[in-house]
């Protein structure tokens, strides 16, 4: 048996995108050029899709024409936007027996409230293919029938796994990550972890974060101490709102639901953040901690 000679210097290992990054790699042909695109981030369940909702209605109040593109195989990220659960890209794709040439715009892209264009990419059954590739695969279907050229902001609403191919597939189109993150332990946790994530992204993409989206949380004061802390920013804070999870139930917006102080304060955060983001944001220099780091940071002694 040869000895290995463990104080031997070793070559760097070349890590062409991101450190650690064994991802999907994107085809330079499929940038989306000429609207805005961000991605919505944060730990699973912590309401990245009805963020993502709420947020593309606002936009469209506003006036600009909204693409929102589910990238989670549940497909749940347009329910409350369409009032039902829609065809995902590769449900269609399976029913053509994988022949993109054979559909059509109306298979795959639906009209939600406010004129806001829905797409769910869906997913491989579990643990038999990529996030990635069904992702990338929707952005190709989308440029091929040039249903970009008329977006002026594209939205994903991405799954909580930061190690998925699902996860990092959108950062390599976006211009924009955004976290959502309560003002918990959790939520905290993981929103160092994605920044640290898109940060490997971003020195490969043209991606860079934007700042945090405090949902959920009657205070900020945990997500405000982790912000100075790293350079992460707080762009929006919506409450622990009743209203808010009643629209889920309800299968709508929150700019569906009946007037209240409570709803139309919310409202008007999402409008303000959505006229903010579209006037365009400074990229962040956010520095992440190392897990061992921020666990002893966050809480109480």
């Amino acid at each position: 048996m040869t000895a290995i000679d463990l104080t031997r210097p070793r070559a760097a290992p070349k890590r062409p995108d991101g450190d650690g990054s064994v991802q999907v790699h994107a085809d330079p042909t499929l940038r989306i050029e000429g609207a805005k695109v961000f991605a919505v981030y944060g730990k699973g369940g912590i309401g990245k899709s009805t963020t993502s909702s709420n947020l593309s209605v606002a936009f469209a109040k506003l006036g600009r024409r909204v693409l929102q593109i589910g990238c989670d195989p549940k497909h749940d990220s347009t329910f409350t936007l369409t009032g039902r659960l829609v065809p995902t890209v590769i449900d269609v794709l399976e029913s053509v027996e994988f022949h993109a040439e054979e559909l059509r715009p109306e298979d795959f892209v639906f009209e939600g409230y406010a004129g806001v264009l829905c797409v769910e990419a869906g997913g491989p059954p579990a643990g038999t293919g990529c996030g990635g590739y069904v992702v990338g695969q929707t952005v190709k279907l989308l440029k091929e029938h040039h249903l970009l050229e008329e977006t002026d902001v594209v939205i994903f609403d991405v799954l909580g796994d930061v190690v998925c191919g699902g996860f990092a597939s959108p950062l390599q189109h976006a211009e924009r990550a955004l976290v959502v993150a309560a003002n918990d332990f959790d939520s905290i946790f993981a929103m160092n972890r994605i920044i640290a994530a898109i940060n490997a992204k971003a020195k490969n993409y043209d991606v860079r974060v934007a700042g945090v989206i405090a949902n959920r949380s009657a205070a900020t004061d945990e997500i405000d101490r982790f912000s100075e802390a790293t350079g992460m920013k707080r762009l929006a804070h919506l409450k622990d709102v009743d209203a808010i999870r009643r629209s889920r139930l309800k299968k709508c917006t929150l700019f569906e639901m009946d007037d209240s102080p409570e709803v139309e304060a919310a409202r008007a955060e999402y409008l303000q953040l959505a006229d903010r983001l579209w006037k365009g944001v400074e990229p962040l220099e956010v520095r992440p901690m190392k897990d061992r780091e921020i666990f002893d940071f966050l809480g109480f002694e």
